[in-house]
C-alpha cells in the first residue's frame, strides 16, 4: 500500500506547539492511529528497535510520532517524565481527531516512549484521552527502582550515558556545537565515566539524569513513582521485556499492576538487550493492533478462567496471530525457544520445595583462590567461611548482563579466575534443569570498612569447564558494617530474573565480588555515596562470607502484588 508523510503541529492548552510527523496510506480514507511520543527526534522514530513507521502505515494505520515538549522541534522546556501526563492526554485526543483517523487509537514505544504512553492525566475522566490499546516496552513507573538504581547503587555507566545523550540533544537545540562535541568525545573515549557528572552539571544542570545521580538510591525519600490510571491498566496491553534489559523489573511491575486492576495483559520477554531485539517484535505488535483496532469488535486476548497451555518447549511462533491467546510467553536464554505460561506452578528441582529451587553454599576457605573449590549444594545446608579483598586499584569489572554498556550474554571464565572473585559451583548435572524465576541470595556478610558492595553473577559452566556463560547479575550496596567484632547481618541480594535450561553435564555457578565497574561506581569504603571510579582516597576492603545459613534460591515469578519479587 503506498504511503505518504507529512509534518504537523499540535497546540497544547498552554499554547506550546509540539512537532509531529505523520505517515498514512495514500488516498482518501480513515484508518486507526498508532501514536508514539519520544524525546530523540521524530525522524528516528525508534527505528533502532522497531520497523519504520511507513511499514505500519502500509498495513492500514495512520502513524504519528511526536517530539515531546522541549525536544526535537517541539517548543517549551523539557521537564522529563513529569510533563508527560498532561501532554500525553492532549496528544491522544488530538491524534484521535485527525482528518485521516477513524476514531480508534493505539500507542507503542520502548524505554522513555514506553513510560510516556502510560502517563495520562485524563485517562479516568475523558474516554477520548484513553488509548484503545497500548504496547509499552522496557519501562516502569518507579524512577529509582526501574530507571536509575539497583540494590542501593546507581546505574553508573548507563545512567551517565543516557543523561549525556539527553544533554547533547539540548546542546543541539541551543546551537552549542562546542558543548555537543565535548559530550560526544567524552562518550566515545569513555572519559564520561569520570567526567560525566561535571558535564551534566555544566550542560544540563536541571536534567532528570543528574537529579537521579545526585540522589541517594538507598533512600526512598525524594524519588518519584509515577501513578498510572486504573482505566489505562485495564485496557488491552502488550508488555514487552528483555532478560538483558535494565527495565525488566519495571515491566514485571506493570504486568502485576494490570492484573491487580482487573486487566488481561499480554507479556512477552525475549532474550534481548535494551537495544537488540534479535529481529524485533513488529509482526507480533501488528497482530495485536490489528486485533484491537482493525477488527469489527476487538476480542479480548483470553477470557476469565480460560485455560491455556502450561510451560512447554513446543515451538511458539512469536509473530503468529494465535499467540495472542497465550497470556505470557518468554524466550529461553540458552535455547532460544519460547515457553508458554512459564510462571505457572512448576515442579521443584534440586529439593527446592514449593518456594522454588534452592542451593546451599559451602567452602573450605579457598573459594576465592580456586574457582572450583566453592560448592553449590542443591537443597543442602551451607558451611564454611570465605574472606576476600576488594582492591580499588584493580576493581573487578562488570561485564554484559542487563547493566553493561556491552549488555547481553558473555563468557566470564577469566573473571572467575581472579582471586577477588568468590565462586560456588554445583556438581555436573545428571539431567537437564530448567531455571525460570528471580535468583535470590540470602547471605551473612561483613566487612572491615563502613561500606562495601557485593556484585553477584549466575552462570552456566560448560561440561569441559572452559566456558562460563553468564545468565544474570545483581548488586547490593551495604552501609554501616565496619569492625570484625560486630555481628554481620544476613542480607538479601536479588539478581535479574531469568529463563534458561542447563543440560546434563553442565554446572551452575554463583560468583561474588566487591565491584562491578563501571556498571556501578566503585565504593570508597568510608560510608559516603560512591560517585565514580577509584581514587587515592578509596579504601581496601576485606569482605567475609559466613556460609552456614547462606542460601541461593530461585523465587518463582508470580502475579502477586506490584513490587513483589
Amino acid at each position: 500500500m503506498p504511503v505518504c508523510q507529512q509534518d504537523l503541529w499540535m497546540t497544547c492548552g498552554d499554547g506550546t506547539r509540539l512537532a509531529s510527523r505523520l505517515w498514512r496510506p495514500l488516498g482518501d480514507g480513515r484508518w486507526p492511529v498508532l501514536l508514539m511520543r519520544q524525546p530523540y527526534g521524530r525522524a528516528i522514530a525508534s527505528t533502532i528497535t522497531y520497523a519504520h513507521p511507513s511499514w505500519y502505515a502500509a498495513q492500514g494505520f495512520v502513524v504519528v510520532v511526536q517530539d515531546v515538549r522541549g525536544q526535537g522541534d517541539s517548543e517549551g522546556h523539557f521537564g522529563g517524565f513529569d510533563q508527560e501526563a498532561a501532554d500525553g492526554a492532549e496528544a491522544v485526543r488530538w491524534a484521535r481527531g485527525l482528518a485521516w483517523a477513524n476514531g480508534r487509537l493505539g500507542s507503542y514505544g520502548f524505554s522513555y516512549q514506553g513510560l510516556s504512553q502510560l502517563l495520562n492525566a485524563a485517562a479516568e475522566s475523558d474516554p477520548t484521552a484513553l488509548p484503545d490499546c497500548l504496547a509499552p516496552a522496557m519501562a516502569g513507573p518507579s524512577e529509582r527502582d526501574h530507571w536509575a538504581s539497583e540494590g542501593g547503587a546507581h546505574w553508573w555507566a548507563l545512567g551517565l550515558a543516557w543523561g549525556l545523550q539527553l544533554a547533547a540533544l539540548q546542546c543541539r537545540r541551543r546551537g552549542d556545537e562546542q558543548a555537543w562535541s565535548q559530550i560526544r568525545r567524552s562518550l566515545e573515549s569513555q572519559a564520561f565515566l569520570r567526567e560525566g557528572m561535571a558535564l551534566l552539571a555544566q550542560h544540563d544542570p536541571r536534567g532528570m539524569a543528574l537529579g537521579w545521580l545526585q540522589r541517594d538510591p538507598a533512600e526512598e525519600l525524594g524519588w518519584r513513582r509515577h501513578p498510572i490510571s486504573l482505566a489505562l491498566l485495564r485496557q488491552p496491553i502488550l508488555l514487552i521485556g528483555g532478560w538483558y534489559d535494565p527495565h525488566l523489573r519495571g515491566v514485571l511491575d506493570l504486568w502485576r499492576r494490570c492484573l491487580a486492576a482487573g486487566g488481561q495483559p499480554l507479556l512477552r520477554i525475549g532474550a534481548w538487550t535494551h537495544l537488540d531485539w534479535r529481529g524485533g517484535i513488529d509482526e507480533l505488535q501488528l497482530a495485536f493492533f490489528r486485533r484491537h483496532l482493525q477488527a469489527e469488535r476487538p476480542p479480548q486476548a483470553f477470557g476469565p478462567g480460560q485455560s491455556v497451555q502450561l510451560a512447554s518447549d513446543l515451538p511458539l511462533e512469536l509473530a503468529s496471530e494465535s499467540t495472542l491467546a497465550v497470556a505470557v510467553a518468554v524466550q529461553c536464554q540458552s535455547s532460544g525457544s519460547w515457553l508458554r505460561e512459564p510462571f505457572a506452578e512448576q515442579p521443584s528441582a534440586g529439593g527446592g520445595g514449593p518456594e522454588g529451587q534452592c542451593w546451599g553454599l559451602a567452602s573450605g576457605g579457598l573459594a576465592a583462590v580456586r574457582a572450583d573449590e566453592g560448592q553449590l549444594l542443591p537443597g543442602g545446608q551451607g558451611h564454611g567461611r570465605v574472606e576476600f579483598v576488594h582492591d580499588p586499584w584493580r576493581p573487578v569489572p562488570g561485564r554484559g548482563g542487563h547493566l553493561g554498556l556491552d549488555a547481553g550474554p558473555c563468557d566470564r571464565a577469566d573473571l572467575d579466575g581472579r582471586c577477588d572473585v568468590v565462586c560456588f559451583t554445583s556438581s555436573p548435572l545428571a539431567e537437564s534443569l530448567a531455571l525460570v524465576g528471580q535468583p535470590e541470595l540470602l547471605l551473612t556478610v561483613g566487612a572491615d570498612q563502613a561500606s562495601f558492595d557485593l556484585a553477584a553473577a549466575l552462570a552456566v559452566v560448560s561440561g569441559d569447564g572452559q566456558r562460563v556463560s553468564q545468565l544474570a547479575t545483581g548488586f547490593l550496596r551495604v552501609y554501616g558494617q565496619a569492625g570484625p567484632d560486630q555481628s554481620a547481618p544476613r542480607l538479601r541480594l536479588n539478581l535479574q530474573p531469568l529463563a534458561a535450561r542447563l543440560e546434563a553435564g553442565e554446572a551452575l555457578r554463583l560468583s561474588l565480588a566487591g565491584a562491578a565497574w563501571p556498571q556501578i561506581s566503585v565504593n570508597p569504603g568510608d560510608g559516603s555515596l560512591p560517585l565514580g571510579g577509584s581514587s587515592s582516597s578509596h579504601r581496601t576492603i576485606t569482605i567475609w562470607l559466613e556460609l552456614a545459613q547462606a542460601r541461593l534460591r530461585l523465587v518463582p515469578i508470580s502475579p502477586g502484588a506490584p513490587g513483589a519479587n
